[in-house]
Order: structure tokens, then sequence, then C-alpha cells
């Protein structure tokens, strides 16, 4: 009844009778049977039947992401959707690198501020030559995902858009490099605290192709002492 499929048609898929069921019948079954989406990806390939990708990437934050980026409070948590617009982040994160942007979700996407935004905007301070190999990095990373989403029409036109006004982006694109990005050290020019250098970690999401990223510094290093101190100051300025 769940799967609205005859109890005749299970007997004959339980005995084996049955050797072809369409792909209709085999997500009904997982829907019925409450599969994760790996048990369900899982299910189509035992019939063989390819897997079919989500038309988009997911832009929203299942209650389990809520729930550790809730916990994670001590420290700078992000989490970023696949074409690495930001969703959300804590008050530390708010704190190291400013209230996130408002508006249009293009106002938030990483990759779009990169190509578009002074180099003197941003809080991570970087050498000549690590800005190239992190601009390359994260187009890298852009193409894998259009790779993985071909029908999404946001996606298509953030690439379009950024083609059309930044020729070091247009330059990137047409290298057909695909890459994911990786964590790193970085070191962020904070103007209460200072120069902080930060382990950066990047954690994938299985099943929502989601990204937290998470700063954190060694205990008993002047920058872990600089992050307690940011701990304090939230995003309130220190008066001189």
């Amino acid at each position: 009844m769940l799967a609205a499929i005859s109890v005749e048609y299970i007997v004959r898929l339980e005995q084996g009778r049955a050797r072809n069921p369409s792909r209709q019948v085999l997500d009904a079954l997982a829907r019925a049977l409450r599969l994760s989406s790996l048990e369900h990806e899982h299910l189509l390939r035992l019939a063989g039947v390819a897997p079919t990708p989500p038309d988009v990437a997911t832009r929203q934050m299942p209650p389990s992401v809520h729930r550790l980026l809730e916990r994670l409070d001590d420290v700078p948590v992000a989490v970023y959707d696949a074409t690495w617009t930001l969703l959300s982040c804590n008050r530390l994160w708010a704190a190291l690198f400013g209230e996130p942007a408002g508006g249009p979700r293009r106002n938030r996407n990483l990759v779009w501020h990169l190509f578009t935004a002074p180099a003197d905007e941003s809080r991570i301070v970087r050498t000549s030559e690590e800005r190239d190999a992190f601009a390359a990095s994260a187009v890298a990373d852009l193409r894998a995902a259009a790779g993985r989403y071909p029908a999404d029409t946001e996606l298509q036109a953030l690439i379009a858009d950024l083609s059309q006004v930044s020729e070091r982006f247009a330059a990137l694109w047409k290298a057909y490099a695909v890459d994911a990005q990786a964590g790193d050290r970085k070191t962020i020019a904070h103007p209460e605290i200072g120069l902080v250098t930060f382990d950066c970690d990047v954690l994938t999401v299985a099943g929502a192709d989601l990204r937290i990223v998470v700063y954190t510094a060694p205990p008993g290093t002047a920058d872990a002492d600089a992050l307690a101190l940011l701990r304090v100051l939230g995003t309130q300025t220190l008066r001189r």
C-alpha cells in the first residue's frame, strides 16, 4: 500500500520472477522502506539502474548540520553549498570575517567575491603565489560542481557572469581543471586581534554535498590565545 505496488508484484520480486523492476518501482519501494539516500543509491545499482543525480546543488542544511553548527560554538565554523555559497555560520565566524552579506545569494558566494572584490577587502593574508593557487583551486572545484549539476541554472549563471566580468576567471575556466578545495593553514588580519594563523579544515557532508569549514588553533599557542580573545570580543569593537 505504501509503495502503491500490488501484492502479487511484490511476491514476484521476492521470488525472483520479476527481474527488471522499473526505476519508478524501485523509487517507490525505497520511499516505503524509508531507505537513506545511500541505501537508495545502492538499491538502484543492485537492480542495474543507474542512479539519477539531483538536478541542482543542495541549498538546504539538514537538521544534523544545524545541530553540529550549534555545538561547535568555540571555533569559527561556516557551512557552504557545492557552489561555495555561504549557507550559515556561527558567531565566531562572523566575528573573524565580519557579518555575512545580505541580499542576493551571490553576495555570499566565495568564488564570486574572490574574482570581483578588491584584494584588500579580504582579511586572509596571502602571497601573490598563494592567491593564484587558491583561485585556480576554487575554479577547479566550481567546474567539478558544474559537472555534477549540469541543470543547475543558478550555477550556470554564476559561471557565465564570472566569465564576463573577470578575465582571470575566464582563463582559469578554460583550463578545464577539476579539483576539490582542501584544508590549509590561513593567516587572518583581524582589525582587533591582529594577525592570527589557523588550521583550516574542509569537511564534506556525505549525501548533501555541503562543506563545513572549521578554523582551529593548537592549544597553548599565541593563536589559541587570540581565538580566546575573539570569543570574548565577538563582533564588538575595542575602544581606543
